[in-house]
């Protein structure tokens, strides 16, 4: 016998599929660049640890939507910009070693735990959907309370 069951109604929800790294990678650039140059233009530059963290912020959220593959990548376009345009004199790439390895650490840090913050997010709404079958109860059962 053949019993026809709505597949949408039960089962798992799918995990949404992360967004092609390539694509992170230019709406990364796009908006590093405009956020930096947003801050440069109503507070002034100079201001890196601002520019520091509002970047630590958009990696974090750019990571939401990302594959893991895309971090380093991610932090590494971040770290241009605020290297490149938030410290005087803009346009100028400089590497200083201890705050530059920190800069970039607090990049990758943050575009990690995005990513990690999305797995766990929907692995844990999948979860969430899956219901146990539920047990067919008879009257033949052996059990009293069960009539």
């Amino acid at each position: 016998m053949i019993k026809w069951v709505s597949i949408e109604s039960t089962g798992p929800r799918p995990v949404p599929r992360p967004v092609a790294t390539p694509l992170v990678w230019a709406v990364t650039g796009g908006t590093a660049l405009l956020l930096v140059a947003l801050i440069n233009t109503f507070l002034g530059p100079g201001r890196p640890w601002l520019a520091l963290t509002a970047l630590a912020l958009l990696a974090a959220g750019l990571g939401f939507c990302a594959r893991f593959t895309a971090a380093p990548g991610t932090a590494v376009l971040c770290w241009l910009f605020l290297n490149g345009f938030a410290i005087p004199p803009a346009g100028t790439l400089s590497w200083i070693g201890h705050r530059d390895t920190l800069w970039l650490t607090c990049l990758l840090t943050a575009t990690l735990v995005g990513t990690l913050w999305a797995r766990l997010t929907h692995a844990r709404a999948a979860y969430r959907t899956i219901a146990p079958a539920p047990t067919p109860r008879t009257a033949l059962s052996d059990d009293p309370l069960a009539r």
